[in-house]
């Protein structure tokens, strides 16, 4: 079935028609036509662009890959570029989607499947009153899913990173080397989310900007909305790189303090060991001492012995260095 759908003075018409019948319906100021592609090819835009006048910058846009999301304006229509996000199994997904959006008519143009057009679906029939606000709202559906999005990512990531603090001052240490990998893949999933999903800020304020010509003042309030939604995601992100890079940090610091209780046992026991090498290494000499070739020679000897590195052993312990 397309995804069609015509909208008639506020009211659901029809949908599910062939994207054929569209021509039939844009010209008339009554109704707002919506529909949907998935990964079209460069003939499906360009019929389509002849039936609605989209700009061929505009057209060439929505063909390519990575775009950076954005708003253009043309003198027929609006050109939005923005992504979806989720992540799958701890991998981040970020799929484009496109949207021309004309007076009476707006089309949406997925990168692939995996952007969820039906959930979009749901929130506009969730308020089908506001349909009579016409394109506006619709567009105003999509931004708030792709934005809502954005926050469900962000949360999965917040408690990734709180998990990531716990494991850090675990008593058992474990794989150490693990916290590092986690660290250093969750600090490139922030940075490639950020790139993509912070700059949706910009598009919202430029339609707020423009709301005297685009949107009716009925709006301004859920667009405003949209728009505190997209300063909280640019916060958080900026809040989670700083939370993954502390988390990074404080590893490193950890590390050497480690290094540092090893080596001061290593030098403890080397100071202990060190006593009873001096001792035995004195009563080897080849000379008469106190005790020559006598038992009380050897007892003192090992008394010494014992006495020193016990004293050692216990000024060791005291310090923590043990």
């Amino acid at each position: 079935m397309e995804r069609t759908r015509l909208y008639r003075n506020g009211v659901m018409e029809a949908e599910g028609f062939p994207i054929d019948d569209v021509s039939e319906y844009v010209g008339d100021p009554s109704a707002v036509v919506w529909f949907d592609l998935c990964a079209p090819s460069p003939a499906d835009l360009a019929k389509i662009s002849e039936e609605l006048g989209l700009h061929p910058l505009a057209v060439e846009d929505a063909l390519q890959s990575q775009q950076r999301p954005k708003l253009d304006t043309y003198d027929s229509h609006l050109f939005l570029s923005v992504y979806g996000a989720k992540l799958v199994d701890r991998r981040l997904e970020l799929i484009e989607i496109s949207a021309f959006v004309t007076k009476n008519a707006l089309v949406t143009v997925r990168e692939s499947p995996r952007f969820d057009i039906d959930e979009v679906l749901r929130r506009w029939d969730a308020n089908a009153e506001m349909a009579k606000y016409g394109v506006p709202y619709l567009l105003h559906g999509l931004l708030d899913y792709v934005v809502d999005g954005h926050f469900e990512v962000l949360q999965a990531m917040d408690d990734r990173v709180e998990a990531l603090e716990d494991d850090l001052f675990e008593e058992n240490t474990g794989d150490r080397a693990y916290i590092q990998r986690q660290t250093f893949e969750m600090r490139k999933k922030l940075v490639r989310f950020r790139r993509l999903a912070v700059p949706v800020r910009e598009v919202v304020g430029s339609l707020l900007r423009r709301s005297v010509e685009v949107l009716d003042p009925a709006l301004d309030p859920y667009y405003q909305d949209v728009y505190d939604h997209t300063l909280r995601v640019a916060e958080w992100t900026d809040s989670l790189r700083e939370m993954v890079g502390n988390v990074r940090e404080a590893h490193i610091n950890q590390q050497g303090f480690r290094l540092n209780d090893i080596m001061k046992k290593i030098t403890s026991w080397a100071a202990i060991i060190a006593v009873p090498t001096m001792i035995t290494g004195f009563y080897g000499q080849n000379v008469p001492y106190p005790g020559f070739s006598q038992p009380i020679g050897f007892w003192t000897s090992t008394l010494v012995i014992l006495v020193a590195s016990s004293i050692l052993y216990l000024i060791f312990k005291r310090r923590g260095w043990l």
